[in-house]
């Protein structure tokens, strides 16, 4: 590993830095190689609760590396994350502007806190490029006039606007930001990991849970950890199966 993608554990929450600032954190072939192996590692450990992903210096990223784009080479590296996303909650820590790749990344994460002057958008079309990455699923998000307004010209959006349409849980001034990231993810983790878990997987997915599902947590040690703990009125102790 190199020093592109910075971590750091904070209890139960791994916070997952973007280390490119000068060059506004740009995903390049290796920034991507390096950020799937660090959520994937993440993803496979038990004792990581949750994920707060953020960018080095004033920016979380700039979205694709276009020197390096020009300069030919394997894109791919995130594109599992993007189409999948991993099991584990994600928090995007916006520190500034996420464009085009780089909101694309966002869309990936589960619950988003954005500095006040961050910009989000999509600027591909700009580039006569379309987003690849995932950002097309934006109408999965946002009303779909409001996601073909940011698809269709390349503009950006306030953060305050984007909370307004639901896409950021907390705009807050760009020195809380990862603060108030690192609360939310605190608080995730806090909760039993099958059941986060299973109701991240659910509600991506839009559906009902099937009776496997249901007798998976249902039936678990830490569904049973849970009813005592409430019981005995102490905080319960998770391990996760």
């Amino acid at each position: 590993m190199s020093d592109l993608v910075l971590t750091e554990r904070d209890g139960g929450v791994l916070v997952v830095t973007l280390n490119r600032p000068e060059v506004r954190n740009a995903l390049n072939p290796a920034l991507m190689d390096e950020l799937s192996a660090v959520l994937r590692a993440a993803d496979a450990d038990r004792d990581v609760r949750a994920i707060v992903l953020t960018g080095a210096g004033p920016v979380f990223c700039a979205g694709l590396d276009l020197k390096a784009f020009t300069a030919g080479g394997d894109f791919t590296g995130l594109v599992w994350f993007f189409r999948e996303g991993v099991a584990t909650p994600v928090v995007a820590a916006l520190n500034g502007p996420a464009l085009a790749g780089g909101f694309e990344l966002l869309l990936a994460c589960d619950l988003v806190v954005a500095a006040e002057g961050a910009e989000l958008g999509l600027a591909e079309v700009k580039r006569g490029l379309f987003a690849a990455g995932g950002g097309t699923t934006l109408s999965g998000r946002v009303p779909m006039a409001v996601a073909l307004e940011m698809g269709l010209t390349g503009d950006p959006v306030t953060a305050a606007r984007a909370r307004e349409v639901g896409l950021v849980n907390r705009v807050v001034p760009a020195d809380r930001v990862r603060a108030e990231a690192l609360a939310l993810a605190a608080r995730i983790a806090a909760n039993g990991p099958l059941g986060v878990a299973m109701t991240k997987r659910l509600m991506r997915e839009r559906r009902w849970a099937d009776p496997e599902e249901i007798g998976q947590v249902f039936g678990s040690a830490d569904a049973a950890e849970g009813a005592r703990a409430f019981a005995e009125r102490r905080p319960p102790v998770w391990k996760g199966e």
